[in-house]
């Protein structure tokens, strides 16, 4: 299986939203369409901080999207120059542990590299030790702790 990663583009919506939404089950989140659609309009507006990239296989001639990464660009008051937030990660199921969400997260460090970004962060749920299996190639846990006041 050859894999490219590639900024996303329109016609990538659907499989996007079959991941984004497989992502949300994962994490115990129903699946909302009025977020979903605020997040993709947000991802595709070039003037927004939401940007997401895919993982394309390319398999007999056949291309399908099997992972995505969406992330935030943001100011921060500790750096000169723009952080970025992974917040979402998300390979399909049926073919993870073949170096998917590594290239993922490699095609940011990359990025942050060549565009200057001070840092590349990202959050798990603590007993997510698959992905801690594969973070903790990257950088050790910082050791700090998140605290959430949710409205509603």
């Amino acid at each position: 299986m050859t894999v490219i990663i590639r900024p996303i583009a329109a016609a990538d919506r659907a499989r996007w939203q079959e991941l984004f939404d497989a992502y949300m089950v994962f994490y115990k989140r129903e699946p909302s369409d009025e977020v979903n659609e605020r997040a993709w309009n947000r991802i595709m507006d070039p003037a927004s901080s939401v940007h997401a990239i895919v993982a394309e296989s390319s398999e007999n001639g056949v291309k399908q999207v099997i992972g995505i990464a969406n992330y935030i660009l943001h100011d921060n008051t500790w750096t000169a120059t723009q952080v970025c937030y992974l917040q979402d990660l998300f390979v399909d199921p049926t073919i993870r542990a073949q170096g998917v969400g590594e290239q993922l997260i490699d095609w940011l460090v990359a990025k942050m590299k060549s565009e200057n970004w001070a840092r590349l962060y990202w959050n798990t749920a603590e007993n997510n030790y698959r992905a801690r299996g594969l973070y903790d190639k990257y950088t050790p846990h910082s050791g700090f702790l998140r605290y959430v006041i949710n409205n509603g």
